[in-house]
Formats: C-alpha cells, sequence, structure tokens
C-alpha cells in the first residue's frame, strides 16, 4: 500500500477540529518517565503546546483520564500476560499540572482504553459539528491507539500528532505510526499541526 503524503495546502477549520489528549495524568505521565521514543517530559511538552494552540484559536479541547470509583468498574478479563493488581497511589488519576489548567477544555474520565465506549465523548464532539480530531497522549500502543480504531469507526477524520505520544517500546510505537494510523488518518508533527490551524 502507497503512503500518500501531501502536505501542501493542509489546513484544519477550528470550527471542526477537536484536539484529543489521552492519558496525560500523574500516574501515567508524571516524572519524565522513560518510554519511547519520546519521554513523557516530551509528549506532555509538545501535547500542551497543542493545546495551548487549539484554544488560542478557539477550538475544541479534549482531556482523557483513566480511573475507577472502586476498582470493580475495571475491565478484568483472562489474558495470558498476567498484570497483576495495581497500586494506585494518591493523585494518581490527576492531569499533569501543564495540562490541567487549559481553559474551557472538556475532561473525559474513562473506565477503560479507549475514550469513546461509555463516555460522552462522541456527543460532546457531534453536537459541535466537529468532524475531525488530533489525537495524541500516551501511550501510542494502546489508549491512543484503541482511541483511533473508535473514531474510525465513528466517522472521525483523524490527525496523529507523533511526537505528542510515545509508547513504551521503540517497536510498538512505530508499528502503530507506521502500518495502522495511515489507515486510519494522517501522521504528523505537533508543530505542522499547530501550523494548519493557522
Amino acid at each position: 500500500m502507497e503512503q500518500v503524503k501531501s502536505h501542501e495546502m493542509e489546513r484544519l477549520n477550528p470550527e471542526k477540529t477537536a484536539l484529543v489528549v489521552i492519558d496525560l495524568q500523574q500516574g501515567i505521565a508524571a516524572g519524565g518517565r522513560q518510554s519511547a521514543p519520546y519521554t513523557s517530559d516530551e509528549v506532555v511538552r509538545n501535547a500542551s503546546k497543542l493545546a495551548d494552540a487549539f484554544t488560542e484559536k478557539g477550538a475544541f479541547v479534549v482531556l482523557v483520564k483513566v480511573s475507577f470509583l472502586d476498582g470493580k468498574d475495571a475491565l478484568q478479563p483472562h489474558t495470558d500476560l498476567k498484570m497483576g493488581q495495581m497500586q494506585l497511589p494518591e493523585g494518581w488519576d490527576q492531569l499533569v499540572p501543564e495540562l490541567a489548567d487549559t481553559p474551557n477544555a472538556h475532561i473525559v474520565t474513562k473506565r477503560q482504553w479507549g475514550a469513546f465506549f461509555g463516555t460522552d465523548l462522541d456527543l460532546q464532539l457531534r453536537r459541535r459539528g466537529i468532524d475531525t480530531i488530533v489525537l495524541c497522549g500516551i501511550s501510542t500502543s494502546i489508549g491512543v491507539d484503541t482511541t483511533a480504531r473508535e473514531a474510525f469507526h465513528h466517522g472521525y477524520h483523524q490527525i496523529f500528532a507523533e511526537d505528542a505520544m510515545t509508547a513504551s517500546t521503540q517497536e510498538e510505537h512505530d508499528y502503530v505510526c507506521k502500518t495502522i494510523f495511515p489507515r486510519l488518518g494522517k501522521v504528523r508533527k505537533s508543530e505542522e499541526v499547530a501550523e494548519m490551524l493557522k
């Protein structure tokens, strides 16, 4: 399959485009946690710049976090990979400070990998006439990928800010960004996305 990349005259309409940021919260992205190919600090920095650019243009910003009421609402499938019981420290589900105070951002709390199932994300986007989402966050191959597939099923156009997301390994990130995302939308750097809003 030939990948088409024409960056000329690409524009995003701020009234019809939303930024959706996945799981940039204390328990996942805080403290410069090592990941690949970007550190969590780099991802937070690039996502924060995008949030500022979208806010400046009056575009809709959605900050997604994962949290649980009592743990009984967390998925517990039988799998080959045993994860063990997660010990969640106080404040693990709080958004990182760089994004927490984004003006007029809509906060979505999810209970699983994807940001659409069981949340009001689709409702909030559609009622604003939004048909395009810019997606970023952690992890490329889990929360971002699952949300991207859900968005594809819902019929949204998508732009993936490649340097505003990261995974556990370079291989995971590269596989999704080079094999999956080009089939669901367009892969761009965060600076390119910001330029597309102008």
